[in-house]
């Protein structure tokens, strides 16, 4: 008589249909075509073109391919909602996204069915994952917009938000999206992804039955032009783009010098990273969810698969076992593990790469099971035998193509995890707490997973470093991507101003035994002549030469920017010690107050306004020097038993472009508040006042600011500003000056976070100072560590 375990062995998975009847009921509905969503009603569809089931192949339906006119109609209605909307109390909007929330859970059958069909996703993942967290979105946000005005003070909407969404995750990137900007009291023009467009209709319809206002979410179908129109168009105030790094890059330009508030949730090379002591059954199953999870078509997903060197012939043992058991085939069938590719182009391009990933000498593993022969499918598979520089290992394949290499020691994998230009997310697999959470804080990920892979939640922050875009959606972080602080929201954009070169500048009008001195730079921790061996005259009240200052180059950017990278143990200090030191600052800056004053008074200004410039100075110190250890992360509440620790980390260097007024005060808001974070920064201070800026040198080498921490470049400032935006190892830039598309433009090819900020009263405590500079002196990891049972 045979044992359960051999009939446990040979046992097959019988059929087990989800019905789809409803669903080709509405679809039939609609035969003639959808319209566009545009101020609460459809539009006559029009150019329509074809969707099709990735399953099958044949057409689900025929969608309106969106033009210019389409987006300006839909823009309008946005607009025209907008006052009314964000002039609701946080208790009326709410209301209307409890509303929606309720009426996803009432329909989640249906949105869960109709994503399938229309993405390829098994139907257990629709139903059990995306659809519930759709839900939950709206749930989440429905509870932010109840608290706004006591959990965001002094914030206010920003307008109109233009969205564009991948196809990956249809409907729960549109919650992702629509729900917090909603909730801020924005209203949304959103395109879908022309592959799955499906869901996003269907949840134009439930907007209407909801009662939500007509105009607040408008929903533009087409293809990539389309959302071109939608990030070209000059009405809209916002971009949210999740999606390819290459389009994430094509936007950045697009929106240069437009004033546009920029989101970017872009692609990953996630490591997965197994130490000897994991569990290595559950790590297996990670990887399960890791890279076969929507048959790997996740931005985070744990592509690059890092296991030690003593567990990883057993732990590939044990994978290559486990992938031959996932069932591929129909996604509505509920016993299957993964179904269909979106869309042949998708297919092919996984194909290409895995053909070239076995020209470069890898050794590809694949499930043995059989495909069906209709649709786009594409079986689970490994690679071996590659390389860090692999293509496979390098480049985004977004398929259930996983590339596994070993590593030897802890140091050795964060190296290879961190060999990357993304930074999306991270997994960690070990039962040492020590190593787990000291791995997670030195990978360079948005979020970092431990024995665990690919959790989601309302609650918690969702975003990447680095080529992987910036900008967070989820939890309060996402919340302030569609919230601006009024204050900053009144200001004007400063008008572009071409200055005169300093080299042209006229000659002294004094003789030059009158000019004191020339400053140098500020280079690892030395005064540092330039590398050209230039320098140019500044000159103060009444147009006399009161000094000289060195002329910066590209090359001592170059030299600053690795200076700052070679002083990485700031910005692991303690935050108490790095307070100690900006009170350091602040007590020798205050001995030598007379002198700051004079410097001042001879750079033109009144004895009133010195001295009150250097009294701000003083006391901007002093509040950063406060904050150091007080702005810290928070614990979210996730769904998930999981201790989901938002963590505000530094970005590392950064580059501060410091505005022509205010010297003094200018330099030290800026400054100041990113040390106190732990960051690293090369400051260009006031080109035609920069010797306030410069004679802080001695402050600092008395202070124990250690070498590299703060760089100063003084020189042409767009010019210096250009070869920091384009430096990749400058992880964020602050620029306040007139040439803000010059400098978002120029940052597109790395992708790092600018702060091209409006000119400010910078005596004024609200402008100059405050959270604002401190939430854009970090980003936010999110850990997320098992808690409980």
């Amino acid at each position: 008589m045979p044992s359960v375990t051999e009939i446990l062995d040979t046992m097959d998975y019988g059929p087990a249909p989800e019905g789809n009847a409803h669903v080709l009921d509405w679809l039939k509905a609609h035969e003639q075509g959808f319209g566009h969503f545009i101020n609460g009603s459809f539009t006559k569809p029009s150019k329509l073109f074809d969707v099709a089931n990735p399953a099958t192949g044949q057409t689900l339906a025929r969608v309106s391919q969106g033009s210019a006119a389409d987006v300006d109609a839909a823009v309008k209605a946005a607009r025209k909602g907008f006052g009314p909307w964000s002039k609701l109390s946080g208790h009326d909007r709410a209301k209307h996204l409890y509303a929606i929330a309720r009426t996803i859970q009432k329909r989640e059958r249906f949105l869960s069915v109709l994503e399938t069909m229309d993405n390829g996703k098994p139907i257990r993942e629709s139903r059990d994952i995306d659809i519930p967290l759709v839900a939950r979105h709206f749930y989440h946000h429905a509870g932010w917009a109840e608290l706004i005005a006591d959990e965001f003070p002094g914030h206010q909407a920003i307008g109109v938000c233009g969205q564009i969404i991948p196809w990956n995750f249809p409907l729960l990137m549109l919650a992702w999206k629509i729900a917090p900007a909603l909730a801020a009291g924005n209203t949304v023009v959103l395109k879908p992804a022309e592959f799955t467009p499906l869901t996003a209709l269907a949840f134009a319809e439930i907007c209407r039955e909801a009662g939500l206002p007509p105009g607040i979410v408008n929903i533009v179908t087409g293809d990539g032009a389309t959302g071109a129109a939608i990030v070209d168009h000059p009405d809209v105030n916002k971009i949210a783009f999740t999606g390819s790094t290459e389009v994430g890059r094509l936007i950045r330009k697009a929106t240069a010098g437009t004033g546009k508030k920029l989101s970017l949730e872009l692609g990953g090379k996630s490591p997965f990273i197994v130490h000897e002591d994991a569990d290595l059954d559950a790590a297996v199953e990670g990887v399960v969810d890791a890279i076969w999870f929507n048959q790997g078509q996740v931005c985070c997903a744990g592509s690059r698969i890092l296991v030690q060197e003593g567990v990883a012939p057993k732990f590939l043992s044990k994978l290559r076992r486990r992938m031959q058991s996932l069932r591929v085939g129909d996604p509505l069938d509920k016993s299957v593990d993964m179904g269909a590719i979106v869309d042949p182009i998708q297919l092919k391009r996984i194909t290409e790469l895995v053909e070239k990933g076995k020209a470069e000498g890898g050794t590809l593993l694949q499930a043995s099971c059989e495909l069906p022969g209709s649709g786009n499918w594409f079986p689970p598979s490994i690679f071996t035998d590659v390389e860090p520089s692999s293509t496979v290992m390098d480049v985004e394949i977004f398929g259930p193509v996983a590339a596994m290499m070993t590593f030897r020691t802890p140091e050795e994998a964060v190296q290879i995890a961190n060999h990357t230009r993304y930074g999306l997310a991270a997994t960690v697999w070990s039962e040492n707490i020590n190593l787990a959470l000291d791995t997670a804080a030195r990978v360079k990920a948005g979020v970092v997973w431990i024995n665990s892979t690919n959790l989601f939640d309302a609650a918690a922050g969702f975003g990447g470093f680095r080529e992987s875009g910036f900008g967070r959606e989820g939890g309060r972080e996402g919340m302030l991507e569609y919230l601006v602080p009024a204050w900053e929201a009144a200001l004007k954009p400063e008008p572009l101003v071409k200055a005169a070169p300093l080299s042209a500048l006229p000659p002294e009008s004094v003789e030059a035994s009158a000019i004191d001195r020339t400053a140098k730079l500020s280079i690892g921790g030395k005064q540092a002549r330039p590398d050209g061996g230039h320098s140019y005259s500044v000159y103060g009240g009444k147009g006399k030469a009161i000094g000289q200052a060195g002329l910066g180059s590209r090359k001592d950017i170059r030299n600053a920017v690795e200076a700052a990278a070679k002083a990485s143990g700031w910005s692991s200090a303690t935050a108490h010690n790095r307070a100690q030191v900006l009170y350091y600052i602040a007590e020798n800056l205050s001995a030598r107050a007379d002198e700051f004053t004079a410097r001042l008074r001879a750079m033109g200004q009144g004895a009133k306004e010195a001295k009150a410039e250097v009294a701000a100075s003083l006391a901007r110190i002093f509040w950063y020097a406060a904050q150091a250890d007080k702005y810290d992360g928070r614990v979210h509440a996730t769904k998930s038993r999981h201790v989901t620790l938002a963590m505000n980390e530094p970005w590392g260097v950064m580059g501060l472009v410091c505005p022509n007024e205010m010297p003094l005060l200018g330099f030290v808001s800026l400054v100041m508040p990113a040390i106190a974070m732990g960051n690293r920064v090369l400051a260009v201070p006031s080109p035609h006042q920069p010797l306030a800026a410069t004679d802080l040198y001695q402050v600092f080498d008395t202070s124990d600011v250690p070498g590299g921490v703060i760089n100063i470049v003084t020189g042409e400032r767009d010019e210096l500003a250009k070869t920091l935006a384009e430096h990749d190892e400058v992880a964020a830039m602050w620029y306040f000056g007139s040439n803000a598309k010059m400098v978002e433009a120029a940052s597109a090819g790395n992708l790092k976070a600018t702060w091209t900020a409006k000119r400010r009263d910078w005596l004024s405590r609200e402008q100059g100072q405050g959270a604002e500079y401190l939430r854009r002196a970090v980003q936010v990891k999110n850990i997320w560590v098992p808690y409980g049972e």
